[in-house]
């Protein structure tokens, strides 16, 4: 019951920072040429890197320790 009220407690800038240095999205987008990319976020929307694979973009989020997710 503790962890929940605290979780209800949590501020805005608490919670836009939540993960931040734990997990990335990864979302597919078009370069300026049209060739389908791929753009890696960190958990507060700041774009981090693109890369032209899906599987490089997961790797190397796993190879700096944290967690890849896709975003749509």
């Amino acid at each position: 019951m503790y962890e929940l009220e605290r979780l209800r407690a949590i501020t805005p800038q608490d919670f836009a920072v939540l993960g931040l240095n734990d997990v990335a999205y990864v979302k597919s987008v078009k370069d300026k040429d049209g060739k389908t990319v791929y753009a890696v976020h960190a958990a507060d929307g700041s774009e981090m890197a693109v890369l032209d694979d899906r599987e490089v973009a997961f790797a190397a989020i796993r190879q700096n320790d944290m967690e890849p997710l896709s975003a749509h």
